[in-house]
């Protein structure tokens, strides 16, 4: 009983923390009105599977839940890959993977064929990084995956307090 309801806590913590880094993303897009590259929106997606796991965590708490929670372990490495990935196009170490990050690429003969060929809208550069806090040379990238790195970290401290009290209850 006791062990489900560390494991719920531990579903609703990765669950909040994939909602905070969603939440960041969503008010810098929409409320800064800074436009995400396409490698941003791809960063988004392990935060999606974090929440997800967490939800699944706190309903099917116990033999299944439990579990369940050792998926955030390769999520959180993955946006951390991710974040490496993105930090190293910002860094101008290596190109984007993703063929949005590069300049579009315009085709037609007449000026309409043209102008169909171009996105609807203007997309950001993957390495133009974004700076959110003065001063502070740590893009959005950086910061995303340092704080995999932190959730990640949270959560192999609390499996390992966890597996030391129960250990003193059996022996």
């Amino acid at each position: 009983m006791k062990a489900a309801l560390v494991n719920r806590k531990m579903g609703l913590f990765l669950a909040l923390a994939g909602g905070l880094a969603l939440g960041v993303a969503w008010w810098v897009e929409h409320v800064l009105q800074i436009m995400p590259c396409e490698l941003c929106l791809v960063e988004r997606w392990p935060w999606r599977i974090l929440i997800l796991i967490g939800i699944i965590d706190i309903v099917l708490p116990g033999a299944a839940g439990g579990p369940v929670l050792w998926l955030a372990v390769p999520v959180l490495l993955a946006s951390v890959g991710l974040a490496a990935c993105h930090a190293g196009v910002e860094w101008q170490w290596w190109p984007s993977p993703l063929p949005g990050c590069h300049a579009p690429h315009i085709t037609g003969r007449t000026m309409a064929e043209r102008l169909a060929s171009m996105p609807l809208r203007p997309s950001k550069p993957c390495d133009a990084p974004t700076y959110l806090v003065p001063g502070l040379p740590l893009s959005m990238s950086v910061m995303g995956g340092l704080y995999a790195a932190a959730i990640l970290a949270v959560f192999f401290i609390w499996k390992r307090r966890v597996a030391r009290t129960a250990r003193r209850i059996f022996y």
